[in-house]
C-alpha cells in the first residue's frame, strides 16, 4: 500500500511491542502519535524513558471517547496494541479495554467519517487453545482442551480426540479452530474479528496479527503476564529457582520484539495480508525446561528449574 504522508496512531505505544513498532515507524520517516495510558500493571514507575522523543505522547485510556477521537485526528494508518493482558481475574477490565475499546475506536473511525487507510490489531497465539497437533494414527488433529482432571493427575499430555493417543505438537495454520479459553483470549477474539468484519463493512484494510511469545527489552516486571523469560531472570537474579508449570516440557514459539516491530511495518505497507489474520512468530518451538537452562547459562547462575506439577487451567 503507499502511505504518501505515512502518519501513524499506535495506541499502547509505550509499551513493549508498541514502543518498538514506535521507533521502527520514526526510523522509517513517519509521523507518529503515541496513545497510552500507561496501566500502573505495567508502568509501574510511570512514563518509561524510553519514550521516543519524535513521537507525540498522548496520555488516555482507549475506553475515553473523546480522548480516541482527538487521537484519531489527521491519522493514515492505526497499529491497535493496547490492551489489558494476563492472567488476572478482571473479566469486566478485560471487555471494557480490549472488546469495547477495539469496538468504540472503530466506530469512531466510521461514524466521522476519518480518512485512516488502514487499521492493524494485536491478536494473540492464546486464540488457539492447545493448538495444532499430529497424531501417529490420525495424523493432524485439533485437540480438544486438555481438562483439569487430567492435569491434577500428572498427565500433560495432548491426547489425540479421536483415539486418546498423545501426540506432538505441530505448527499450528491460521484456519486452526480455536476461541480462547480464557477472558483475555476470547476479548483477543473479539478484537480481531471485530476488526476484521469492520473492514470488510467499510473497505478500509485490515489486519489482525497473532502474535508469538513475545520478549525483549523493555519487558515489564511488574506484569504476571510479562513473560517467562524475565520471570526467569528475576528469580535467578535473586537466588531462586525458576518454577516451570506441568512438566517443563510444553513449547512456545518465541519472538524477539523488534521481529513483531517489523511485521506490523510489512503488514502496514502491503495490502497482501488485508483482511487476514496472520500468525506472526519465529517458527521455531522451545521448550519451557530448555527455556530456564538457556538462561540460567547466559546469567551465569548454577540453579535448576523446579517442576511441581503446577499449572493454569486453559
Amino acid at each position: 500500500m503507499d502511505i504518501e504522508r505515512k502518519r501513524a496512531l499506535v495506541t499502547g505505544g509505550a509499551g513493549l511491542i508498541g514502543s518498538h513498532i514506535v521507533d521502527l515507524l520514526i526510523r522509517e520517516g513517519w509521523q507518529v502519535r503515541i496513545l497510552d495510558n500507561l496501566e500502573p500493571q505495567t508502568h509501574k514507575n510511570g512514563r518509561p524513558a524510553w519514550i521516543h522523543p519524535s513521537a507525540e505522547f498522548v496520555q488516555g485510556n482507549v475506553q475515553d471517547y473523546e480522548t480516541v477521537r482527538a487521537a484519531l485526528t489527521d491519522i493514515d494508518v492505526v497499529f491497535h496494541e493496547a490492551a489489558y493482558g494476563g492472567y488476572m481475574p478482571e473479566m469486566a477490565k478485560y471487555v471494557l479495554v480490549n472488546s469495547f475499546g477495539t469496538a468504540q475506536l472503530l466506530e469512531i473511525i466510521r461514524d466521522h467519517k476519518l480518512p485512516i487507510r488502514k487499521v492493524l490489531v494485536a491478536s494473540s497465539q492464546a486464540v488457539y487453545s492447545e493448538g495444532a497437533a499430529e497424531c501417529s494414527v490420525h495424523g493432524a488433529v485439533v485437540p480438544l482442551l486438555r481438562p483439569a482432571e487430567q492435569m491434577r493427575a500428572g498427565d500433560f499430555q495432548v491426547h489425540c480426540p479421536h483415539c486418546g493417543r498423545p501426540t506432538s505438537s505441530i505448527p499450528t495454520a491460521e484456519g486452526t479452530p480455536g476461541g480462547g479459553e480464557t477472558v483475555y483470549a476470547l476479548t483477543k477474539v473479539d478484537q480481531e474479528r471485530l476488526v476484521l468484519l469492520w473492514g470488510k463493512q467499510t473497505g478500509i484494510p485490515t489486519v489482525a496479527l497473532r502474535y508469538s511469545c513475545t520478549y525483549g527489552p523493555r519487558q515489564s516486571l511488574f506484569n504476571p503476564y510479562t513473560g517467562v523469560i524475565a520471570i526467569f531472570c528475576t528469580r535467578l537474579l535473586n537466588g531462586q529457582p525458576p518454577i516451570m508449570y506441568e512438566d517443563g516440557e510444553q513449547t512456545r514459539d518465541l519472538c524477539f520484539v523488534e521481529d513483531i516491530a517489523q511485521a506490523n511495518l510489512l503488514a502496514a505497507t502491503t495490502d497482501t495480508l488485508d483482511g487476514l489474520a496472520v500468525n506472526v512468530g519465529s517458527g521455531r518451538a522451545t521448550s519451557v525446561r530448555d527455556l530456564a537452562r538457556i538462561i540460567a547459562e547466559q546469567l551465569g547462575v548454577s540453579i535448576e528449574p523446579i517442576a511441581r506439577g503446577e499449572f493454569r487451567p486453559g
